[in-house]
C-alpha cells in the first residue's frame, strides 16, 4: 500500500528535521545536560505522546480541512515555510547558537518531566509542519486508504524521531562538551543544520500538490 519511495522519502524528511535544532532538541539537550540521563528519557516519553497525539489527528483526517479550503492549505504550508527559514536565519546568524548550548533548567520531578515533554512537542511547530504540511506529500490516494497510508509514515517518522532523540538524550553531555572544547566544530553544526532547515523551507513553499483525503 505504501511505496518504498514514501517510506524512503518520510524517513530521510524526519531524520532532517529531528537533527535540526527545535525546540524538542533544546528542551531535551538542556533537561538531560543538567538533570541527567534519566531525566532527559522520561522528558521523551512526553515526546513520543506528542508525536501520538498528531499521527491521532493526521489519521482521523485532518486533511479533509485542508482539502475544502484549498488556500488555507496553501497558507499553511508558506507559514511553515517561513517558520523554518527563520530557524534556519537563528541557526546561521552571526552570534547563533548551537542546540547544544544547554540552557540551565531547574529539576523537575518525573510527573512535571514528562508534562513538559508532551507540552513542548504538541507547541513545536516544526511538528506541526510535519504532519500538515510533510507528510500529506507521501500519500498517493491511488494506493489505498489515505488514513491506513499516513498511519505508516506517521509510525516510521515517531521510530527514527524517538530513536534519534534517545540517542541525543543519551550522549547530550559528552557532545556538549565536546562541542565547547571545540568551536571550530560547533559553527560546522550550526551552518549544517541552518541549511538543512533552509532546504526544507525551499521544498516546501516550491510545493504545488494538494492535501490527500482518504478514499472509501
Amino acid at each position: 500500500m505504501v511505496t518504498l519511495g514514501a517510506v524512503v522519502g518520510i524517513a530521510l524528511v524526519a531524520l532532517g528535521l529531528v537533527l535540526t535544532p527545535g525546540p524538542n532538541m533544546v528542551y531535551l539537550v538542556s533537561r538531560s545536560v543538567t538533570q541527567g540521563r534519566r531525566a532527559g528519557l522520561v522528558s521523551l516519553l512526553g515526546v513520543a505522546v506528542g508525536f501520538l497525539v498528531y499521527l491521532a489527528a493526521a489519521v482521523a483526517g485532518i486533511a479533509t480541512v485542508f482539502v475544502l479550503v484549498p488556500p488555507l492549505y496553501t497558507a499553511v504550508k508558506l507559514a511553515g515555510a517561513a517558520y523554518l527559514l527563520w530557524l534556519a536565519w537563528r541557526t546561521l546568524r552571526p552570534g547563533g547558537r548551537s542546540a547544544f548550548t544547554p540552557a540551565p533548567l531547574p529539576p523537575d520531578r518525573p510527573r512535571r518531566l514528562f508534562t513538559m515533554g508532551l507540552v513542548t512537542n504538541l507547541l513545536n511547530p516544526k511538528i506541526a509542519i510535519l504532519y500538515v504540511s510533510l507528510l500529506p506529500q507521501f500519500v498517493d490516494p491511488a494506493r489505498g486508504h489515505v488514513a491506513v497510508q499516513s498511519l505508516l509514515l506517521g509510525l516510521t517518522q515517531i521510530g527514527i524521531a524517538l530513536t534519534v532523540n534517545a540517542l541525543i538524550v543519551l550522549s547530550a553531555g559528552a557532545v556538549s562538551a565536546f562541542l565547547t572544547r571545540r568551536p571550530g566544530w560547533a559553527r560546522l553544526q550550526r551552518y549544517v543544520m541552518g541549511t538543512v532547515l533552509a532546504g526544507l523551507a525551499v521544498r516546501i513553499a516550491a510545493d504545488r500538490s494538494r492535501a490527500a483525503v482518504a478514499t472509501p
